[in-house]
This record gives structure tokens, C-alpha cells and sequence, in this order.
């Protein structure tokens, strides 16, 4: 009666509980499968005859306040034309695993909102134990579906600041979820991981947003014949204000070398003016318009570069379609070119995966957001020792059953 109970408490379905033994803090109890039979993996044939008993001890979720031990009695069979016994299947405990797959999940489902070091402390595990489960876990939720991938983002961070070394983001731009990290930009490792898609998704792929440093048009053409390559006005935007705050740094130089009061009134206006000049007019504060006020009487060369910066916002915000977005920038530019003399060169080599923008009006911001979580994750990732398991632990957040890490 009691084993009946404790199977039903139990709650895995076709597990029988045997016995049990118990503390004040731990429970174990003694299961093995209801199916008294299993498959050879190699014929395929079902066998009930038993070459062997065999237990092992693996963690499953607590029961209240006690932790749970199964003593899994993993049964080997045999049949007479096999020349080996094999070990039945478990879909409850991972093979080699010492712990459950609904407690790896359980573990795996609270890294995703906190970090190793938190979960493993809290559960009484060691960071080595939590990272196992969180890599099983996250290996069997792969391969990630692409049948629907068709608009792809490409962007590269450098995860550790100064060194130099750059990963590639892979970004469904449709869904907002990351899809994979490529270790390095080289060409023939983002071509490796892309391949590995398969050729299906691979033409499926309608558009492909990028910025305008890597050199991954050719790839795009090569791999996925019939996407279009676009620039995101995300990193036009983002080229656009680093002029204009390099302006205003070098107003503020020049200030210096004029005469006291000049320079008084100059560096008054200009100093902690950034953000409000790189934030969008209509949304500034009334402070805030005071200051761009004092600003722009303070240097009409930062005048005028902000208000071309505004009416740039307001050609990717406004025009309804190629032709209108293709003409407003072409007339930007004539105008923009005395005053952002290195954004101008590169908008115009860009400029046909510009003006692209304004057929589907896809958007590769959101891949700023994701690589700043990604940032996140690796200042608190505890214990990944290596790329592939970053990249694992990464595609949790945005690949967790359920969606509970969105």
C-alpha cells in the first residue's frame, strides 16, 4: 500500500516504486520500469529474458522539503541470436547521467532566470553538477527549428572589451530569438555554421540584415540565393550619431583655445550635452530642450550636424516606401556631405543595402538587446569553460520550453 502510494507521489509515468528508506532530509526510493520488457538497439527485437540487474543512484525533484534519491534499477536483457545483453531504455534518467531529465529541467529553468553560482548554492550542488544538467538540458532541445527562418540578422561583439576578439550573433529577425554564435567573424566559420542549416532554409531565407564593417555580402550571395542583402538603419543611425558626439567633443577642444569668457560659455553648454543630442528630439525632457537650446547657441557647426541628424530619424520613420526613402536620402546626402564627412562616403557605398530598408522596413535592433545579454551572461556565467557551452547556455534564454525565458 505504501509503495503504491509513494509510486503515485512519485509521478513518473510507467515507474514503479519498489521500496523505500527515508531521513529527516532524504527520501530513496528503489524504482524500476512497469514494462517488463525492452528493444534490442541492434535487431530491434523484444526481449523479456534477464541477463542482469543493475542500480545506480540518480537525483530527481525534491518531495517538500526532502531531497528525492531513485535507486534505478536499469535492467539488462538478452536475446538468444544477440551475442551481447543490452541495457533497457529509461526515458525518465539520461544514459550516464546521475540525475533525472524533469530535474535537469528544474535546474536548467532556474539558471535561466539567475546564474550557476546562485542555483547551485540554493540546491545544495556543486557549479560542475549544474553545468552538466544545463548542457544535457539544452542539447536536447536541439536541433532549433529554422522551417520558418526568413529574415536573418548578422552582428559581431567583442565579449571581453580591449582584446580584439569578435563572436558573430545570428538573429531570427522575425521571431527575435537568437539562433547561434559563430566563435570568430572569419568567413569560413559563419559559412560552417550556416551549412549546417541545410540547404532547405538556407534558400528559404528572403533578406539578411547586416552592418557595414563586416564583409558578409559576398557570403550572403554565395549560401543563400535568394535573400537580399540589407543594412539595418540601426547601425546607420548608430554611424551617424558617433559623428555628430565626435563634433561636439572637438567643439569643447576648441573652445579651450578661445578667450576665457568665449570658452566659458562653450564648455558651459557642451559639457554633459551627449545624450541630448544622440537622444530623439521629441522625446526630450524640458530640461533636457533647455540644454539643446544652450548647445546649439553655443556652436552652430553641432547645430546643424543635429539637424540633420533629426531629419535622417525622421527619413527611416516616415517614408512609406523605396522610392520615397530612395530620394528624401539621396537629398540628405547632398546636404549631409560638407557636414559628416566619413558617414557620407560609407552610406553611399552602402547605399543600394540601404535604401533596402524601406521595402520590408527590417529591423536588426533587436540584436543590440541581445548581445547585451549576452555581455550579462558571460560576466555571470560560472563555470563555461568553453564557446560551445556559452553558445549553449545562450540559445536557453530565447529557446526555453514554454517560453519562460522571454
Amino acid at each position: 500500500m505504501k509503495n503504491r502510494l509513494l509510486t503515485k507521489l512519485l509521478n513518473l509515468p510507467g515507474v514503479i516504486v519498489e521500496e523505500s528508506q527515508e531521513t529527516e532530509d532524504t527520501l530513496i526510493l528503489f524504482v524500476k520500469a512497469e514494462n517488463k520488457t525492452a528493444d534490442c538497439p541492434r535487431c530491434g527485437q523484444t526481449s523479456r529474458r534477464l541477463h542482469q540487474n543493475k542500480r545506480y543512484l540518480v537525483k530527481d525533484l525534491p518531495i517538500g522539503n526532502r531531497e528525492v534519491i531513485l535507486s534505478v534499477n536499469r535492467r539488462r536483457l538478452r536475446l538468444e541470436h544477440c551475442q551481447k545483453p543490452f541495457s533497457e531504455s529509461l526515458d525518465f534518467v539520461p544514459r550516464k547521467k546521475s540525475f533525472t531529465h524533469r530535474y535537469a529541467e528544474s535546474i536548467t529553468q532556474q539558471v535561466v532566470h539567475s546564474d550557476i553560482k546562485n542555483v547551485a548554492n540554493n540546491n545544495g550542488l556543486t557549479a560542475e553538477e549544474v553545468e552538466s544538467m544545463v548542457i544535457y538540458f539544452t542539447k536536447s532541445m536541439l536541433p532549433i527549428d529554422m522551417s520558418n527562418l526568413r529574415f536573418l540578422g548578422i552582428d559581431e561583439i567583442s565579449l571581453v572589451k580591449g582584446q580584439g576578439k569578435f563572436i558573430v550573433v545570428l538573429v531570427d529577425l522575425a521571431t527575435h530569438k537568437l539562433i547561434g554564435l559563430v566563435p570568430a567573424r572569419k568567413q569560413t566559420e559563419i559559412e560552417r555554421v550556416m551549412r549546417q542549416w541545410g540547404e532547405k532554409v538556407l534558400a528559404q531565407i528572403e533578406e539578411v540584415s547586416i552592418d557595414m564593417t563586416g564583409n558578409y555580402k559576398s557570403l550572403i550571395h554565395k549560401i543563400c540565393p535568394n535573400a537580399e542583402v540589407t543594412v539595418d538603419r540601426f547601425h546607420v543611425v548608430k554611424m551617424v550619431h558617433e559623428e555628430l558626439n565626435q563634433a561636439r567633443i572637438d567643439q569643447k577642444k576648441t573652445a579651450e583655445e578661445l578667450n576665457i569668457k568665449a570658452r566659458a560659455k562653450l564648455f558651459s553648454s557642451l559639457k554633459g550635452s551627449k545624450y541630448t543630442l544622440l537622444k530623439a528630439e521629441n522625446k526630450l525632457s524640458p530640461k533636457q530642450k533647455e540644454k539643446l537650446e544652450q548647445v546649439k547657441g553655443a556652436s552652430p557647426l553641432v547645430e546643424i550636424m543635429h539637424s540633420l541628424k533629426e531629419e535622417l530619424h525622421q527619413i527611416f520613420e516616415e517614408s512609406e516606401n523605396l522610392g520615397e526613402g530612395t530620394l528624401k536620402l539621396l537629398d540628405w546626402l547632398a546636404i549631409a556631405q560638407n557636414y559628416y564627412r566619413k558617414s557620407v562616403p560609407t552610406i553611399k557605398r552602402w547605399f543600394a543595402e540601404i535604401v533596402g530598408y524601406f521595402e520590408n522596413r527590417t529591423t536588426n535592433g533587436i540584436v543590440e538587446e541581445i548581445n547585451n545579454k549576452l555581455k550579462l551572461l558571460k560576466r555571470c556565467g560560472f563555470g563555461f569553460r568553453n564557446f560551445r557551452n556559452f553558445e549553449l547556455r545562450a540559445l536557453l534564454f530565447w529557446h526555453f520550453p514554454n517560453n519562460l525565458a522571454q
